[in-house]
């Protein structure tokens, strides 16, 4: 959604932010941008005042903590050059104070401040600029020393501003704690973005950030991960599934398996999502690549994110398997993506994946869910986050495949890391079992919402005919409690019975 033409927004040059922000700022207000040393508030504020000088608005970077040579430094780290951006920094005006001011028998807190903010004044009389930057309120805040006349001087900064038409951004450090934050100065500004840098116990640190007032706008509250990269800040706004409805037409997706097909009435059908479950071996990722294969020969987009597996052993394995990937890769309706969990937030995962949904993606596999926890600090986001996922796809008419191992090989199964097959809408369960002195597998479905499923558990086999499904095991038991057994001797088994097309 974007700001109507009667209430004109104040771009922050970076989209992410400016979608939270439902179109940008409103022009001559103030607004805090708060957080720890680190956290990219320098970064914002340099692409806040940028966006400026590229739409031909004059600009100022009044700096109290760092050098003009600091923020250069910045501005290069990034590819960015400053020239065309006025800066004052304190540096000047202990310039242009001089050194005299502290032989006066008043404090020198007394002199600096007030001389030091008619500096900054006047610099702004000069200028005329439409975007101010404030940086930091940390350092008018030691000069001051006082509460009571810092809070005044801000208060006398916000009415100085009033009426000149001028976007600013005061710039302050949070202490770290909750008790750190200035309700005070909450209570001034007209809007509060708070950016936080979150160090997990491995891989890179996290950034976020949430909009905590925007009086009189509607904003996306919440969390929204950012990452702070060369090029500047990127933001991922939170994903809400009810913005993206997308009107599709069902029906089931076929996997070029007549047997397996059966097995889930027709198949998937289109915006639903699919678990499969199974131990490590069972075959869980050839069975995913059998349906993305099919999908593929239709020519429909598909988009295999995976965690776990090296792409280049997934593609060897599967042309094993018979099945080849290389001719849907070359076509580009398969899109393999190789995610490191250490290094990616769930933000930024949920928006690369809306954005290959929105350029034609028709079914999306999560090779694992496993990988997928690994980038979440905690069981319970992680539910919520995928469920938000999960319904954002459905919306679209993407079929989804969740791919989820289970701890155990042989014995009982422990279950996995985390349950969410109350998440999606049909199960099909992977089992192995002992058979005739070998080792098989067996496939069952145990949950389609989207219609009727065969109840039947069927042998399972994974060959270099790619996948076989075996007729219904009926002297079989033990699925349930996760270590079957097959009973049977009569009929023979997938390796004893005749290779047939198809």
């Amino acid at each position: 959604m974007t700001a109507s033409d009667h209430d004109p927004r104040v771009s922050t040059g970076i989209e992410g932010l400016d979608t939270v922000l439902d179109g940008g700022l409103s022009p001559d207000r103030l607004y805090l941008v708060e957080g720890m040393p680190g956290s990219g508030k320098t970064t914002l504020s340099l692409q806040f005042l940028l966006e400026g000088l590229r739409q031909g608005e004059s600009t100022l970077y009044i700096t109290l903590s760092e050098t003009a040579e600091e923020l250069r430094a910045v501005a290069r780290s990034h590819g960015w050059s400053i020239d065309g951006l006025h800066l004052f920094e304190l540096a000047e005006a202990d310039g242009i104070l001089g050194q005299d001011r502290q032989q006066t028998l008043l404090h020198p807190w007394e002199v600096e401040l007030g001389e030091t903010v008619k500096l900054i004044t006047d610099e702004v009389e000069r200028v005329r600029p439409k975007r101010v930057v404030f940086d930091s309120l940390s350092e008018l805040r030691l000069l001051a020393q006082d509460p009571l006349r810092y809070r005044r001087q801000v208060l006398a900064l916000k009415g100085f501003f009033v009426g000149r038409g001028t976007t600013v951004l005061l710039v302050d450090d949070l202490a770290g704690t909750e008790q750190g934050r200035d309700a005070h100065l909450h209570s001034l500004c007209h809007g509060v973005i708070t950016l936080e840098r979150v160090t997990l116990d491995f891989g890179a640190a996290r950034r976020r950030l949430e909009v905590q007032k925007l009086r009189g706008v509607a904003f996306q509250g919440g969390f929204h991960d950012f990452t702070l990269r060369r090029g500047g800040i990127e933001v991922f706004p939170r994903l809400v599934a009810a913005d993206h409805h997308t009107a599709f037409l069902g029906g089931p997706t076929p996997s070029g398996s007549a047997e397996l097909d059966t097995l889930l009435g027709g198949g998937p059908l289109r915006g639903t999502s699919t678990l499969i479950l199974g131990p490590a071996g069972s075959g869980k990722t050839t069975l995913a690549l059998q349906y993305i294969h099919a999908a593929c020969q239709r020519g429909e987009r598909c988009l295999l994110y995976q965690f776990d597996e090296r792409i280049g052993t997934l593609i060897s394995r599967a042309r094993a398997m018979g099945i080849d990937l290389q001719p849907c890769l070359d076509d580009g309706t398969l899109l393999l993506r190789q995610v490191d969990p250490a290094e990616i937030s769930p933000g930024e995962f949920s928006v690369a994946i809306r954005r290959e949904v929105e350029a034609g993606a028709r079914m999306v596999v999560l090779d694992s869910l496993t990988g997928y926890l690994a980038a979440m600090p905690q069981e319970k986001q992680l539910v919520l986050q995928l469920h938000e996922l999960l319904s954002f796809l459905n919306q679209q008419g993407v079929v989804t495949l969740l791919i989820l191992p289970q701890a155990g090989m042989m014995a009982a199964m422990q279950g996995s890391v985390v349950n969410v097959s109350f998440i999606a809408d049909a199960v099909v369960l992977l089992r192995f079992f002992e058979a005739q002195g070998r080792i098989r597998k067996a496939i069952s479905v145990i949950k389609n919402r989207a219609g009727p499923h065969e109840d039947s558990i069927r042998e399972f086999r994974v060959d270099a005919r790619g996948v076989q499904i075996g007729p219904p095991l009926r002297e079989f038991r033990g699925i349930l409690t996760g270590t079957p057994e097959y009973v049977g001797t009569q009929s023979p088994l997938l390796e004893d019975r005749p290779a047939h097309g198809g």
